[in-house]
């Protein structure tokens, strides 16, 4: 049976790495196991699964002195864009010697030669301060370019390396690009570097980005539980970032313990029964604060169309709430103060956390690791406490959501104290 973690490899590695007196040769074959946990009644393991894990190999495919990289920047900003962009030309020029590195402007737009972007070149002078500063250097863009484009951009640039740093759609376009180059016979590599602030890829228990925006989301919603404590009958609402994963709105709710109530996209709720608990809530507490993530209840406020990268435009679930709440409480007559937050792109522009600086680097060194040796087709993420690679068609094939049933969502009715208003 095939192995559905199987990492493609371009070829034979035919030169030694400069960290190969690093490397055990016991380490080459190292993997992860996909579930570490041992039911009850057994010895082992339930499942055989093992990811790959990464780190440095003793032989690569290409030649460091002869090796030509690039990385590019996609989709919507996240803390930690620059400190990837450092984390991987560093490697690259002090670990093993490339000096052949070029930044790709604006998104995947800098992979096609209609719109005209001319790379950077990336030097550790170039990249020095640039962690200290939010958003990309690079600059980035939505939508998809023409894959077939984007192959010759590659091929008439002498390209050997491509590092993606993005989610969910990146990595989809990264996939279409590997599975291109594959039908024409390049030796490119393709690595991703997984990037969402909502935490929602696949096989990857955190991505960069998620940490900085759970912490930067405490002081909004402390905002907000001041603006309801200083009226009579206050409501504070803050909306976070999650299309259809709630883990940012979730663990900031975990640790601001500030919060009343928690709506999410994987937990469709009433109207009804929100307008009921706040009616209780404030009667009894004369105040409450409320989180919701920006794709829930989009049954009530259904977005048109797609944007630029095909994802479904999502209704405005905040504003709606806002309104919805104030003229519910004017109709019967009774006093509230309704005060909305959204931090969204203050979160989204600001610079990683120290904690996720570290990890981008982390994740920048294994992408560098795994695309020196040939490995192509696949993203670094970390699983059970280890680095690992990940297939890219395996981390994009469906997201990463919370479970209605799981102990996270159960942490969340604990300690909010909510009741059920699903729908």
């Amino acid at each position: 049976m095939d192995d559905p973690f199987a990492i493609s490899q371009l070829g034979a590695c035919r030169y030694e790495s400069p960290l190969a007196a690093e490397v055990e040769e016991s380490a080459e074959g190292q993997g992860v196991l996909f579930d570490a946990r041992v039911p009850p009644g057994r010895s082992r393991p339930v499942s055989d699964a093992v990811l790959e894990a990464a780190g440095p190999r003793r032989r690569l495919y290409f030649d460091p002195p002869e090796t030509r990289a690039a990385i590019v920047t996609c989709g919507g900003l996240c803390p930690g864009l620059n400190d990837v962009i450092r984390a991987v030309t560093m490697v690259l020029w002090y670990r093993y010697g490339v000096r052949d590195i070029l930044g790709l402007r604006y998104g995947y737009a800098g992979l096609t030669e209609a719109d005209g972007h001319v790379p950077i070149r990336l030097t550790p002078e170039v990249v020095e301060d640039i962690h200290q500063k939010g958003g990309t250097m690079l600059g980035t863009s939505r939508g998809p370019q023409n894959v077939g484009d984007m192959v010759d951009f590659l091929q008439s640039r002498a390209i050997d390396i491509l590092f993606t740093v993005g989610g969910d759609g990146t990595q989809r376009g990264a996939l279409a690009v590997c599975e291109a180059l594959r039908e024409r016979e390049l030796p490119i590599a393709v690595v991703g570097i997984p990037k969402t602030i909502d935490n929602d890829l696949s096989y990857t228990e955190r991505t960069f980005g998620f940490e900085t925006a759970v912490a930067l989301s405490q002081v909004p919603i402390a905002g907000a539980h001041m603006e309801a404590k200083g009226v009579e009958n206050g409501v504070g609402l803050v909306k976070l970032m999650g299309r259809e994963s709630g883990f940012v709105a979730a663990y900031a709710t975990l640790a601001s313990s500030d919060v009343n109530l928690l709506l999410v996209p994987e937990v469709p709720f009433s109207l009804d029964r929100v307008l009921s608990f706040l009616e209780e809530r404030l009667a009894r507490k004369a105040h409450a604060v409320i989180v919701v993530a920006e794709g829930a209840g989009q049954n009530l406020v259904p977005g048109e169309g797609k944007d630029a990268s095909g994802n479904p435009k999502l209704g405005d679930i905040g504003p709606f709430l806002k309104e919805r709440i104030a003229s519910h409480f004017r109709g019967a007559g009774r006093k509230i103060s309704v005060k909305y937050i959204d931090p969204s792109y203050t979160i989204r522009s600001a610079p990683a956390s120290a904690d996720d600086s570290v990890y981008c680097f982390q994740l920048g060194l294994n992408a560098v690791h795994a695309a020196m040796s040939g490995r192509t087709g696949m993203v670094v993420g970390y699983w059970n406490g280890h680095h690992v690679h990940v297939p890219m068609a395996k981390a994009v094939e469906k997201r990463k959501r919370i479970d209605p049933a799981g102990s996270l969502w159960t942490s969340v009715l604990d300690n909010t104290g909510q009741p059920d208003v699903s729908a």
